[in-house]
């Protein structure tokens, strides 16, 4: 198990969603957003979870084993047996020349959103989304994910060891 998986297993999910703030879903994308740096796909007591990292800090998004295993395959370039959801629509998207351009995750009443813009010709759009959607998406097509600086601030896991712990 490594380090970030043994720490998560001290948090639940209700610690990490019922602590967190409320933030408005639709916010629109300005320089004031932060820039996800790196995610990663792992297991903890409650289940698969999704790390959304920036400036030292990781945001948890918990998941389903099919949104995991989709954003997993993303990450490490792994092709699974038959496609799914994920990868059907990227291949819809990309059959009519449409692209995600980024996703913005925010947070609203313990429930994680996203904010899917999407460039199809010369027409942008921005679609609600299931934040974990959203996120496999952004993934696929290489796009940004961003958060408010608030969300990380206030919801994300200190990354950096503090009197020799984590967390």
């Amino acid at each position: 198990m490594g380090a970030m998986q043994m720490r998560l297993a001290g948090w639940s999910l209700a610690t990490v969603l019922l602590a967190a703030p409320t933030f408005a879903a639709e916010k629109k994308a300005d320089a004031s957003l932060v820039r996800i740096e790196k995610v990663d796909v792992l297991v903890s007591p409650v289940g698969p979870v999704v790390m959304l990292q920036a400036r030292k800090r990781a945001i948890p998004v918990f998941v389903d084993a099919v949104v995991a295993e989709s954003i997993q395959a993303a990450l490490t370039g792994g092709k699974l047996p038959r496609p799914l959801t994920h990868d059907l629509m990227r291949s819809v998207l990309e059959a009519f020349d449409g692209k995600v351009a980024q996703v913005v995750v925010t947070l609203k009443e313990r429930t994680f959103y996203g904010a899917l813009t999407v460039i199809m010709g010369r027409s942008t759009r921005v679609f609600d989304s299931r934040s974990s959607d959203a996120i496999a998406l952004a993934i696929h097509f290489k796009a940004p994910i961003l958060v408010p600086p608030e969300l990380l601030e206030n919801s994300g896991l200190d990354m950096e060891p503090k009197d020799g712990r984590m967390l």
